[in-house]
């Protein structure tokens, strides 16, 4: 009976443990939770925005709180060279060889949500012509990039802005890039940029 009743227990806790592991679970009573993505280059704080994008900041935080961002990549530092300008650093999705990385199931697209493709936002990444097929990949803005917004078509769904490390971003959207053969890719950095880790900072007060 003790056995049993220990049995019982531990599937509890193992049934407790993994819906803590959804997104929606993680600090569920805030609105504005934040994450610091600590890389090779730096820490990056970012607030993500559940009032706007509620589908899509639970879908990531539910990788952040199962830790499958550990030991991603950014594999995509991309510049429109044609016009001079900084275009997006896109990561999570491949490890350091650039294996592909679990995915889970594709989320709905929120990019009708009102916030823009600006400069130091946080957005999440799909297939081609796939609005709905987003997972596990997500990119930085580094520019006002008005043509990732929702118009005729649907655009890239923003999820939150960086609040700190403006500065880890410019250092690598500085590094150098080349064609990978593995992913069939350009804008790959030469020497892997690292997401060590995604943290849960503590929730502000109001």
């Amino acid at each position: 009976m003790k056995r049993l009743f220990l049995i019982c227990l531990g599937l509890f806790f193992s049934v407790s443990s993994l819906a803590a592991q959804e997104g929606r679970f993680v600090q569920k009573d805030n609105i504005f939770p934040r994450v610091e993505i600590v890389t090779t280059m730096g820490s990056i704080v970012v607030e993500l925005d559940r009032s706007k994008a509620p589908i899509t900041v639970n879908n990531f935080l539910t990788y952040v709180s199962d830790k499958s961002y550990q030991g991603s990549v950014f594999h995509r530092i991309e510049r429109d060279v044609e016009n001079d300008r900084d275009f997006v650093i896109q990561g999570g999705g491949y490890d350091k060889d650039y294996d592909g990385l679990h995915e889970n199931d594709p989320i709905f697209n929120e990019s009708g949500n009102g916030l823009k493709n600006d400069m130091y936002s946080i957005a999440m990444a799909y297939q081609d012509r796939e609005p709905h097929s987003g997972t596990r990949q997500f990119f930085f803005n580094m520019d006002n990039n008005d043509h990732l917004n929702p118009g005729k078509d649907w655009g890239f769904a923003v999820f939150g802005n960086v609040m700190d490390g403006y500065d880890t971003l410019d250092k690598i959207m500085a590094v150098e890039t080349r064609f990978n053969e593995k992913i069939g890719y350009d804008f790959v950095p030469k020497k892997p940029v690292v997401i060590l880790n995604i943290k849960m900072l503590e929730q502000v007060p109001l």
